[in-house]
């Protein structure tokens, strides 16, 4: 019975990991799943060590606030190694915690499989070294991230990105309308403020206020309540920022129809934008950080843009809006001024088809349980 270790400290890493975990219960092998991860791992039969919401927290600000918490995760981790070796750890995104595990796990002599690099192209670029030295394969997720490991003999592969085989569209847009009550003579707009407590404080409060300025006449709203986000938190919120809830569908699941059939979606920054790309409808990027982490991290990230589709296009294809900028009378503007030009519109969706060109047709779960089972044969 393979024993494997898994560290997936986000929603997204939770997600895309069950679908490994899935293809690997299928391999024909009885394997032991523990370690960290949420809902959707602990349906495939992980054994989580540690509750899951401690770990979802982002930005340097934030991070420090829980050093203790993860420096304790870190001391029970390793003694978990030396009285249960696995024969196994795999790691999923999340690197300021992984890449510490990882050369524990290297010193303890337990092979390291990295699903979704770092993105060490970012910041923070010694992590290629780090991936060099403590890891025995690394999965990555972005088409142009092997070649750049190749070149400090990282032994990576490119699996396809998760999203191509996670994204369901269950219903057409009457179907979905009719679900929501959405009158189908005016204009869809959705909302996405995130999965995190912090990141829906700081957007869903402006979401809140941008639906305030716009006409009730021409418009539909929809927001998104992660589930990771307590009904009642959400609900606290919605009735201190706003009021006349009657204008507003809160949807707490299907996102991806939300997208799909949404005339214009505005989207916080992550992994979200990527998957609102590959659906095709336009949107708009928000992000909105703690100001000491945005300013210590204006310091030290050196890439252009912030959305994953335009960092991996290395050019504007989603509108980007960032700190100050995230506020309700530039996002209205923005909103309104791409639905009433038509050949804007177009092109944007056009645009947008590039995405699910370049991130080809691969499942990356399947590749990445592939390579987990060949290095467990190696090994």
């Amino acid at each position: 019975m393979p024993s494997v270790f898994w560290i997936a400290g986000e929603n997204s890493g939770d997600l895309h990991a069950s679908y490994v975990m899935k293809q690997l219960n299928q391999s024909g092998y009885d394997f032991n799943h523990c370690g960290i991860g949420g809902y959707h791992m602990q349906s495939n039969g992980l054994k989580a060590l540690f509750p899951f919401n401690r770990f979802n927290v982002m930005g340097f600000f934030e991070v420090i606030k829980h050093l203790k918490f993860f420096a304790k995760v870190e001391k029970e981790i390793k003694n978990h190694f030396i009285k249960n070796k696995p024969d196994l750890l795999i790691l999923v995104d999340y690197p300021g915690l992984n890449l510490r595990m990882a050369k524990i796990a290297s010193e303890m002599d337990i092979p390291v499989f990295y699903y979704i690099s770092p993105q060490f192209w970012a910041w923070k670029h010694h992590r290629v070294k780090q991936l060099a030295e403590y890891t025995q394969k690394v999965a990555c997720i972005l088409p142009f991230e092997p070649d750049l490991l190749h070149i400090h003999q990282v032994d990576a592969e490119y699996v396809g990105h998760p999203i191509i085989e996670e994204i369901s569209i269950k219903c057409d847009k009457q179907q979905f309308g009719k679900m929501m009550n959405l009158n189908p003579d005016k204009k869809w707009i959705s909302f996405f403020p995130g999965s995190r407590k912090d990141e829906v404080e700081k957007l869903l409060p402006i979401y809140l206020k941008t639906i305030s300025l716009m006409n009730k006449n021409h418009y539909e709203f929809m927001i998104s309540r992660a589930s990771t986000i307590r009904e009642r938190d959400f609900m606290d919120l919605l009735n201190r920022n706003c009021d006349d809830l009657n204008q507003i569908k809160i949807v707490s699941s299907n996102n991806y129809e939300m997208m799909k059939h949404s005339d214009f979606s505005v989207i916080k920054s992550g992994t979200s934008t990527l998957e609102a790309a590959y659906i095709g409808t336009p949107y708009l990027i928000c992000y909105k950080a703690n100001p000491i982490s945005y300013w210590i991290g204006k310091k030290i990230v050196k890439i252009k843009y912030i959305g994953l589709p335009n960092i991996l296009m290395n050019r504007i294809l989603v509108p980007e809006f960032i700190q100050n900028d995230v506020n309700p009378q530039k996002l209205k503007q923005k909103i309104e001024s791409t639905l009433d030009n038509e050949t804007l519109y177009q092109m944007t969706k056009e645009n947008l088809s590039e995405i699910q060109q370049v991130l080809g047709k691969k499942s990356a779960s399947k590749q990445t349980a592939r390579l987990i089972l060949d290095l467990l044969r190696r090994t």
